[in-house]
This record gives C-alpha cells, structure tokens and sequence, in this order.
C-alpha cells in the first residue's frame, strides 16, 4: 500500500512541537535536574528523541549519524540509566540544532516520493514514541516540582462534580484478547487476538476516587501488615510510605497534594493518582475488591454483541474527543470520575480511556506466539517484571490508544499518572 507522506508527517512534526513546548521554558539546570532512578536528565531525553528517530527513519541499513557520538550517547539500551547524567552531552543550543536537522532530513526523505509501508511504520514508530516520551517529561516535571507547563491545548477540563458509583456486570464467555491483525499499527506486546475463556464479574463504573482512597488511609491502611501482601510490605517499609506520595496534611487536618509545583485541597470526587500497584493491591484487600485482569478489563472495555468485532475504544471506533475522554493534556490535571459520560462503555463503565491509567492484576507477559518487532527492546525486556496498566491518562496522547493498549512499569513506581478500579470478588 502505498501512503502519501503528508497524510503522516503533521502528526510527527506536532509531536515535536510539543516535545519541544514542554522543556521551552526550563533553565538549563533543571534540563538536567537531579540523578533519580525514576527520571532521565531532560536534555539527554529530548536528543534521544532526534537519535531514534534518525536511527528508524534514516540509517534503518546502517550509516553514520550527522551527530557525532550520537550512539554513544542516546542509545537508551546501550547506555546505563545513571551514566546518563555524566554523559558529555551537547549544550541545548546544539540538542535542539540536531533535533531540528533530523526533522528536516525526514521531511526531505518523505518528500521525495509516496511512502510505502516499511517507512509508514517506522513514521508511525518514531511518532508514537516521541508521544510517549511527552508523557514521560509531564510526569518527570511533576516528580521534579517543577511549573505545569503552557500548552496550547490546555483549557476548560471536562465538567462533572460528583461520584460515579456501582458496578458493571459483565457476562462471562470467550473473549478475544489482544490486537486484530487489520490494526494500522500495533507494537508487539499486543500481537496477537487469542482465545481467553472468561467467568461472568462485576467491575466498577469508575476509578477508586481520592475520597474513597481517603477512607483506606485513614483506617491506617498503611499500617496493618494483614493486608499487604509480602513484597507489597517489604516495598511499604523502604519507602516509608503513609499515604500516596503528593499527599500532605492541611492545618485543619483535612488532606492536600501537590499538582506540579502547587499545593492544592484535595478533590474528593478525582480518581486517586500516583500511587503504586503495591498500595491498589493493598486497598483492594482493605475493601474486600480486587484488581481485575487484563482479559476482564479489555472485555469490560471492548465487549459487545457476541461474534462482532471488538470495539476500538469503549464508546465504538470514532477517535476520542473531549467528550469521550480527558486527553492529550488539555486538562493538565484529573477531572471528577463522572466527567466524559460520552466515552461510556457498553456495560455503563466510565473513563476507561483517559483520566488515569489503570492498574491490572498480573504480570506484563507476552501473548502466545510472540514475536518481537524491530524495535526490540520496547517490550521483550520488560516481561515477567512489569505489571499492566491499561487506558491511559490525561497526558496520553489520544492517537496512540486503543482499548488493546498496555503499558507496563514495575509495581513500585507511583510517579506515573496511575490510579486503579476494582472489581468484585
């Protein structure tokens, strides 16, 4: 099949403007900020950017970067997380001088002729990356304490107010897990729709809110060792943790948290966000619920009519918009768990796209039969560590999700825009 170029390349030099909007107004220092495990120094993040996407849209047959030492310095699964801060990367003014040429070399590329498939994939991979790594750098300033930045698309955040309470039934039966094979583009975690046999359950309609989370806390949740589980314990214990980790108390007692560099009242009716998969698993145990499996949460996303085909997102197959779903940063924050009635699923769940990602119960496994993609090291690494999370959140970018989506991080990481819901046991 043949594509003309420009059908594809708005959507990566937009994901560039706003990779660049999103670092434009930070000093040089807290381009490189402090050494953490869970952040990359920003200036070596945004020339990673340029680095992969020369390296998928240019040199895929081999040939030398137009920046010297560029693998030597951006290959992210050749040089070691904490080395990168000692790295003799290039000043800003020369990052962003190469981030500038790459970009116009692929535009030169596609220019030149119809892009076929191979390079409509690798544009697609290049662009969806450079999505995630925008993500990456919203909840790297907010670890930092750093300002929320000026987005454009920043605006009103969808209304709501109030709780969104009760379950969904979902009927048991055999449900196809995973991405069809007709999916434009899929990365290779998803590959391919298999069989899973499931039981008839009940799911939430809405993410666990800062409220109810609020009631876990302050039954001292933290502190009964009965309902964590071991490693979720042992976690417990090194990080000291006694609530989710943005949240202080106020002079009245009443709970506040920090969005970016602002403390704020806490909002009763927001979903929970930033916290580990080790506090959901606890709370679900606190609220006799449980985290529901990735099969239970794609049927309760996807389901329909028995022998139709899964729906793209839980509202049908139209791209999300602001009705559907809180996206792609317009919010800059949460929004209340009844916001977006538009993006309703079929069994009457909400937010399924958007707001949080959404832990699930088990381990970031491969499906059956999996291969990898060229890009190697984006999952196969990751497997049997990981846990899944599914839906994606304000900071998404709408273009990349579907209701087969998985992301996946370590169970003690709550720097991410991670909440959860749960399901009954």
């Amino acid at each position: 099949m043949i594509v003309p170029a420009e059908s594809r390349i708005g959507d990566l030099i937009e994901a560039r403007s706003r990779s660049l909007d999103l670092v434009a107004d930070l000093s040089d220092e807290q381009l490189m900020g402090p050494r953490l495990a869970i952040v990359n120094p920003l200036r070596w993040e945004i020339g990673h950017l340029a680095w992969f996407q020369e390296k998928w849209m240019l040199r895929r047959g081999g040939g030398r970067s137009v920046l010297e030492r560029a693998d030597e310095l951006y290959d992210s699964a050749a040089v070691p997380h904490d080395r990168r801060w000692d790295l003799d990367l290039p000043s800003r003014h020369d990052t962003l001088a190469y981030m500038h040429r790459v970009l116009g070399l692929v535009r030169d590329r596609l220019d030149s002729g119809p892009a076929g498939d191979e390079d409509l994939y690798f544009l697609r991979l290049v662009t969806f990356h450079e999505d995630m790594h925008a993500e990456a750098f919203l909840y790297t300033r907010q670890t930092l304490s750093y300002p929320p930045p000026g987005l454009a698309l920043a605006g009103k955040s969808p209304s709501g107010g109030g709780p969104w309470p009760g379950d969904a039934a979902v009927p048991g039966g055999t449900i196809m897990l995973g991405a069809e094979p007709d999916e434009p583009f899929v990365f290779d975690n998803e590959k391919w729709a298999h069989p899973v046999e499931l039981k008839p359950f009940r799911i939430a309609r809405a993410a666990v809110t800062n409220q109810e989370f609020a009631a876990f806390v302050e039954d001292r949740g933290y502190e009964r060792r009965e309902i964590w589980s071991e490693k979720g314990w042992a976690w417990r214990e090194r990080s000291g943790a006694r609530h989710p980790v943005y949240w202080t108390r106020g002079s009245e007692g009443r709970w506040l948290h920090r969005r970016f560099d602002r403390i704020v009242p806490l909002e009763p009716h927001f979903p929970v966000i930033h916290v580990s998969w080790y506090e959901a698993e606890a709370y679900c145990r606190w609220a006799d619920r449980r985290l529901p499996t990735e099969a239970e949460w794609e049927a309760a996303a996807a389901g329909g009519e028995p022998g139709r085909r899964k729906r793209r997102y839980p509202w049908g197959d139209a791209p999300p918009g602001r009705e559907q779903a809180n996206l792609d940063g317009r919010a800059l924050r949460c929004v209340p768990v009844d916001a977006c009635p538009g993006g309703d699923g079929v069994f009457g769940c909400r937010q399924l796209i958007g707001n949080v990602w959404e832990w699930t119960a088990g381990d970031f496994e491969p499906y059956p039969g999996f291969v990898a993609d060229p890009y190697k090291e984006y999952s196969k690494p990751w497997f049997g560590t990981h846990k899944v999370l599914r839906g994606g959140c304000w900071a998404t970018r709408g273009r990349l999700l579907r209701n087969t989506w998985r992301n996946f991080y370590t169970p003690d990481r709550r720097d991410v825009f991670a909440g959860f819901r749960t399901c009954a046991r």
